[in-house]
Protein backbone atom coordinates (compact mmCIF):
# COMPACT_ATOMS: atom_id res chain seq x y z
CA UNK A 1 0.00 0.00 0.00
CA UNK A 2 1.15 3.54 -0.74
CA UNK A 3 1.18 6.17 1.98
CA UNK A 4 -1.81 7.89 0.37
CA UNK A 5 -3.77 4.62 0.36
CA UNK A 6 -2.92 4.09 4.02
CA UNK A 7 -3.97 7.62 4.88
CA UNK A 8 -7.24 7.25 2.99
CA UNK A 9 -8.21 4.07 4.85
CA UNK A 10 -7.13 5.44 8.20
CA UNK A 11 -9.05 8.65 7.60
CA UNK A 12 -12.22 6.69 6.77
CA UNK A 13 -11.80 4.82 10.05
CA UNK A 14 -11.23 8.08 11.93
CA UNK A 15 -14.44 9.55 10.51
CA UNK A 16 -16.35 6.43 11.56
CA UNK A 17 -14.83 6.64 15.02
CA UNK A 18 -15.68 10.33 15.40
CA UNK A 19 -19.27 9.79 14.30
CA UNK A 20 -19.77 6.88 16.71
CA UNK A 21 -18.19 8.90 19.51
CA UNK A 22 -20.14 12.10 18.84
CA UNK A 23 -23.52 10.47 18.37
CA UNK A 24 -22.97 8.02 21.22
CA UNK A 25 -22.08 10.84 23.59
CA UNK A 26 -25.48 12.47 22.98
CA UNK A 27 -27.21 9.67 24.83
CA UNK A 28 -25.71 10.75 28.14
CA UNK A 29 -27.95 13.82 27.84
CA UNK A 30 -31.22 13.12 29.73
CA UNK A 31 -33.27 15.07 27.18
CA UNK A 32 -32.19 12.59 24.50
CA UNK A 33 -33.41 9.51 26.32
CA UNK A 34 -36.53 9.23 24.20
CA UNK A 35 -34.43 9.31 21.03
CA UNK A 36 -32.25 6.54 22.42
CA UNK A 37 -35.26 4.37 23.25
CA UNK A 38 -36.79 4.95 19.80
CA UNK A 39 -33.49 4.59 17.92
CA UNK A 40 -33.95 8.01 16.38
CA UNK A 41 -31.39 10.75 15.98
CA UNK A 42 -31.15 13.45 18.66
CA UNK A 43 -30.90 17.08 17.59
CA UNK A 44 -27.50 18.20 16.36
CA UNK A 45 -24.82 19.30 16.37
CA UNK A 46 -23.08 16.36 18.02
CA UNK A 47 -19.73 17.04 19.67
CA UNK A 48 -17.11 14.36 19.92
CA UNK A 49 -15.11 13.61 23.06
CA UNK A 50 -11.56 12.70 24.09
CA UNK A 51 -11.89 9.46 22.08
CA UNK A 52 -11.78 11.40 18.82
CA UNK A 53 -9.28 14.01 19.97
CA UNK A 54 -6.75 11.30 20.83
CA UNK A 55 -7.52 9.24 17.71
CA UNK A 56 -6.82 12.32 15.62
CA UNK A 57 -3.35 12.53 17.19
CA UNK A 58 -2.74 8.88 16.33
CA UNK A 59 -3.72 9.62 12.73
CA UNK A 60 -1.59 12.76 12.59
CA UNK A 61 1.52 10.97 13.85
CA UNK A 62 1.06 8.17 11.32
CA UNK A 63 0.74 10.61 8.43
CA UNK A 64 3.82 12.51 9.54
CA UNK A 65 6.11 9.64 10.48
CA UNK A 66 4.64 6.59 8.79
CA UNK A 67 4.85 4.71 12.08
CA UNK A 68 4.12 5.20 15.78
CA UNK A 69 6.70 7.63 17.11
CA UNK A 70 5.98 7.46 20.83
CA UNK A 71 7.58 10.79 21.69
CA UNK A 72 5.63 12.58 18.98
CA UNK A 73 2.42 10.85 20.05
CA UNK A 74 2.87 11.78 23.71
CA UNK A 75 3.60 15.37 22.71
CA UNK A 76 0.54 15.56 20.45
CA UNK A 77 -1.70 14.09 23.14
CA UNK A 78 -0.42 16.59 25.70
CA UNK A 79 -0.44 19.69 23.50
CA UNK A 80 -3.93 19.03 22.16
CA UNK A 81 -5.45 17.93 25.47
CA UNK A 82 -8.77 19.75 25.89
CA UNK A 83 -10.01 19.16 29.44
CA UNK A 84 -13.61 19.80 28.38
CA UNK A 85 -13.63 16.78 26.06
CA UNK A 86 -14.29 14.42 28.96
CA UNK A 87 -10.90 12.89 29.72
CA UNK A 88 -10.66 10.51 32.65
CA UNK A 89 -8.87 11.97 35.68
CA UNK A 90 -5.83 9.71 35.36
CA UNK A 91 -5.21 10.48 31.70
CA UNK A 92 -5.96 14.16 32.20
CA UNK A 93 -3.38 14.37 34.98
CA UNK A 94 -0.79 12.46 32.93
CA UNK A 95 -1.17 14.76 29.93
CA UNK A 96 -1.01 17.89 32.08
CA UNK A 97 2.23 16.70 33.67
CA UNK A 98 3.70 15.78 30.27
CA UNK A 99 2.90 19.33 29.12
CA UNK A 100 4.78 20.58 32.15
CA UNK A 101 7.85 18.54 31.24
CA UNK A 102 7.16 15.19 32.88
CA UNK A 103 8.34 11.89 31.41
CA UNK A 104 5.39 9.93 30.00
CA UNK A 105 7.26 6.65 30.53
CA UNK A 106 7.33 7.20 34.28
CA UNK A 107 3.92 8.84 34.59
CA UNK A 108 2.08 6.17 32.57
CA UNK A 109 3.23 3.44 34.97
CA UNK A 110 2.31 5.09 38.24
CA UNK A 111 -0.95 3.16 38.70
CA UNK A 112 -1.53 -0.56 39.29
CA UNK A 113 1.78 -1.05 41.12
CA UNK A 114 3.90 0.07 38.20
CA UNK A 115 1.92 -1.67 35.47
CA UNK A 116 -0.10 1.36 34.41
CA UNK A 117 -3.80 1.75 33.66
CA UNK A 118 -5.84 -1.09 32.21
CA UNK A 119 -8.56 1.33 31.12
CA UNK A 120 -10.12 1.44 27.65
CA UNK A 121 -8.50 4.75 26.67
CA UNK A 122 -5.89 3.28 24.34
CA UNK A 123 -8.34 0.91 22.65
CA UNK A 124 -10.86 3.67 21.98
CA UNK A 125 -8.45 5.67 19.79
CA UNK A 126 -6.57 2.99 17.85
CA UNK A 127 -8.89 1.90 15.01
CA UNK A 128 -7.38 4.34 12.45
CA UNK A 129 -3.97 2.81 13.14
CA UNK A 130 -5.38 -0.62 12.33
CA UNK A 131 -6.82 0.69 9.08
CA UNK A 132 -3.43 2.21 8.24
CA UNK A 133 -1.92 -1.30 8.44
CA UNK A 134 -4.73 -3.02 6.55
CA UNK A 135 -2.16 -5.04 4.60
CA UNK A 136 -0.37 -6.32 7.71
CA UNK A 137 -2.42 -7.19 10.83
CA UNK A 138 0.69 -8.40 12.65
CA UNK A 139 2.32 -4.99 12.20
CA UNK A 140 -0.95 -3.36 13.25
CA UNK A 141 -0.72 -5.35 16.48
CA UNK A 142 2.89 -4.31 17.08
CA UNK A 143 2.25 -0.64 16.39
CA UNK A 144 -0.93 -0.69 18.48
CA UNK A 145 1.08 -1.86 21.48
CA UNK A 146 3.49 1.03 21.00
CA UNK A 147 0.59 3.50 20.84
CA UNK A 148 -0.96 2.11 24.02
CA UNK A 149 2.25 2.29 26.06
CA UNK A 150 2.20 6.08 25.97
CA UNK A 151 -0.76 6.27 28.37
CA UNK A 152 -1.98 2.70 29.11
CA UNK A 153 0.96 0.27 29.43
CA UNK A 154 -0.89 -2.39 31.46
CA UNK A 155 -0.88 -5.76 29.61
CA UNK A 156 -4.69 -5.86 29.50
CA UNK A 157 -4.92 -2.33 28.07
CA UNK A 158 -2.34 -3.28 25.45
CA UNK A 159 -4.24 -6.49 24.63
CA UNK A 160 -7.45 -4.53 24.11
CA UNK A 161 -5.67 -2.03 21.89
CA UNK A 162 -4.15 -4.83 19.83
CA UNK A 163 -7.57 -6.44 19.38
CA UNK A 164 -9.19 -3.25 18.09
CA UNK A 165 -6.29 -2.46 15.76
CA UNK A 166 -6.27 -5.95 14.24
CA UNK A 167 -10.06 -5.86 13.83
CA UNK A 168 -9.81 -2.52 12.03
CA UNK A 169 -7.00 -3.83 9.82
CA UNK A 170 -9.06 -6.86 8.77
CA UNK A 171 -12.13 -4.69 8.14
CA UNK A 172 -10.18 -2.11 6.13
CA UNK A 173 -8.69 -4.83 3.95
CA UNK A 174 -12.15 -6.06 2.99
CA UNK A 175 -15.03 -4.39 1.20
CA UNK A 176 -18.68 -3.98 2.10
CA UNK A 177 -19.57 -6.70 -0.39
CA UNK A 178 -16.98 -9.15 0.91
CA UNK A 179 -16.81 -8.60 4.65
CA UNK A 180 -15.46 -11.63 6.53
CA UNK A 181 -17.93 -13.87 8.34
CA UNK A 182 -18.18 -13.10 12.08
CA UNK A 183 -16.54 -16.32 13.27
CA UNK A 184 -13.44 -16.21 11.06
CA UNK A 185 -13.16 -12.48 11.73
CA UNK A 186 -12.86 -13.03 15.49
CA UNK A 187 -10.64 -16.06 14.99
CA UNK A 188 -8.13 -13.87 13.18
CA UNK A 189 -8.33 -11.21 15.87
CA UNK A 190 -7.75 -13.82 18.57
CA UNK A 191 -4.65 -14.98 16.73
CA UNK A 192 -2.92 -11.71 17.63
CA UNK A 193 -4.20 -11.04 21.17
CA UNK A 194 -2.03 -12.13 24.11
CA UNK A 195 -3.36 -14.37 26.87
CA UNK A 196 -5.36 -12.61 29.58
CA UNK A 197 -8.77 -11.21 30.51
CA UNK A 198 -9.28 -9.39 27.21
CA UNK A 199 -8.49 -12.47 25.16
CA UNK A 200 -10.76 -14.62 27.32
CA UNK A 201 -13.55 -12.10 26.77
CA UNK A 202 -13.10 -12.11 23.01
CA UNK A 203 -13.13 -15.91 22.99
CA UNK A 204 -16.44 -15.72 24.86
CA UNK A 205 -17.70 -13.17 22.32
CA UNK A 206 -16.84 -15.71 19.62
CA UNK A 207 -19.05 -18.26 21.37
CA UNK A 208 -21.90 -15.73 21.68
CA UNK A 209 -22.09 -14.81 17.99
CA UNK A 210 -25.32 -16.75 17.58
CA UNK A 211 -27.00 -14.47 20.15
CA UNK A 212 -28.69 -11.52 18.48
CA UNK A 213 -29.57 -9.42 21.52
CA UNK A 214 -26.85 -6.89 22.43
CA UNK A 215 -28.09 -6.55 26.01
CA UNK A 216 -27.69 -10.27 26.56
CA UNK A 217 -24.22 -10.24 25.03
CA UNK A 218 -23.22 -7.22 27.13
CA UNK A 219 -24.48 -8.88 30.29
CA UNK A 220 -21.80 -11.51 29.74
CA UNK A 221 -19.07 -9.48 28.07
CA UNK A 222 -19.48 -6.05 29.70
CA UNK A 223 -20.38 -2.74 28.09
CA UNK A 224 -17.59 -0.45 29.24
CA UNK A 225 -19.31 0.61 32.43
CA UNK A 226 -16.15 -0.28 34.37
CA UNK A 227 -14.06 1.74 31.86
CA UNK A 228 -11.65 -1.20 31.71
CA UNK A 229 -10.25 -2.82 28.57
CA UNK A 230 -11.54 -6.27 29.49
CA UNK A 231 -15.01 -4.84 30.22
CA UNK A 232 -15.15 -2.93 26.92
CA UNK A 233 -13.28 -4.59 24.07
CA UNK A 234 -14.92 -8.07 24.03
CA UNK A 235 -18.39 -6.61 23.49
CA UNK A 236 -17.14 -4.26 20.77
CA UNK A 237 -15.60 -7.25 18.99
CA UNK A 238 -18.97 -9.03 19.15
CA UNK A 239 -20.81 -5.96 17.82
CA UNK A 240 -18.31 -5.25 15.04
CA UNK A 241 -18.10 -8.89 13.91
CA UNK A 242 -21.87 -9.14 13.53
CA UNK A 243 -22.25 -5.84 11.66
CA UNK A 244 -19.32 -5.37 9.30
CA UNK A 245 -20.51 -3.53 6.21
CA UNK A 246 -23.49 -1.79 7.85
CA UNK A 247 -22.57 1.29 9.88
CA UNK A 248 -26.07 2.21 11.04
CA UNK A 249 -26.84 -1.28 12.28
CA UNK A 250 -23.44 -1.49 13.94
CA UNK A 251 -24.03 1.78 15.79
CA UNK A 252 -27.49 0.95 17.11
CA UNK A 253 -26.46 -2.57 18.08
CA UNK A 254 -23.57 -1.16 20.10
CA UNK A 255 -25.51 1.70 21.65
CA UNK A 256 -28.34 -0.60 22.73
CA UNK A 257 -26.07 -2.20 25.33
CA UNK A 258 -25.71 1.07 27.25
CA UNK A 259 -22.67 1.59 29.43
CA UNK A 260 -19.80 3.69 28.07
CA UNK A 261 -21.72 4.36 24.85
CA UNK A 262 -19.47 6.99 23.31
CA UNK A 263 -16.42 4.75 23.72
CA UNK A 264 -17.98 1.49 22.58
CA UNK A 265 -19.54 3.25 19.59
CA UNK A 266 -16.24 4.98 18.80
CA UNK A 267 -14.45 1.61 18.74
CA UNK A 268 -17.07 -0.13 16.63
CA UNK A 269 -17.49 2.96 14.44
CA UNK A 270 -13.77 3.04 13.75
CA UNK A 271 -13.71 -0.63 12.80
CA UNK A 272 -16.84 -0.67 10.65
CA UNK A 273 -16.18 2.80 9.25
CA UNK A 274 -12.95 1.51 7.74
CA UNK A 275 -14.98 -0.47 5.20
CA UNK A 276 -18.61 0.71 5.29
CA UNK A 277 -19.91 4.05 4.09
CA UNK A 278 -21.19 6.49 6.70
CA UNK A 279 -24.81 7.69 6.50
CA UNK A 280 -24.70 11.21 5.08
CA UNK A 281 -27.67 12.40 7.10
CA UNK A 282 -25.68 11.51 10.23
CA UNK A 283 -22.37 13.06 9.24
CA UNK A 284 -24.03 16.44 8.65
CA UNK A 285 -24.72 16.73 12.38
CA UNK A 286 -21.32 15.44 13.53
CA UNK A 287 -18.70 17.96 14.61
CA UNK A 288 -15.92 18.13 11.99
CA UNK A 289 -12.54 16.66 12.78
CA UNK A 290 -10.08 19.10 14.36
CA UNK A 291 -8.51 21.57 11.95
CA UNK A 292 -5.01 20.38 12.80
CA UNK A 293 -5.84 16.86 11.62
CA UNK A 294 -5.62 16.68 7.84
CA UNK A 295 -5.71 13.57 5.63
CA UNK A 296 -3.18 15.33 3.42
CA UNK A 297 -0.54 15.60 6.17
CA UNK A 298 2.66 13.78 5.32
CA UNK A 299 6.14 13.07 6.66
Amino acid sequence: MTSSERAERAHASLLGLALGDALGSQFFVPANRSAFDARTLPPGPWQWTDDTEMAASVFLVLTRYGTVDQEALATSFAERHDFDRGYGPGTGRLLRLVREGGDWRTLARESFDGQGSWGNGAAMRVAPLGAWYADDPAEAARQAALSAEVTHPHPEAIAGTVAVAVAAAIAAASSTASSPAPGPFLDEVLGHVPVGKVRDGIAEARRLLTIGDPSTAAAVLGNGRQVAAHDTVPFTMWAAARNLGDYERAFWTTAAAGGDIDTTCAIVGGIVGATAGLPSRWTRDCEPLPAWCSPLSGP
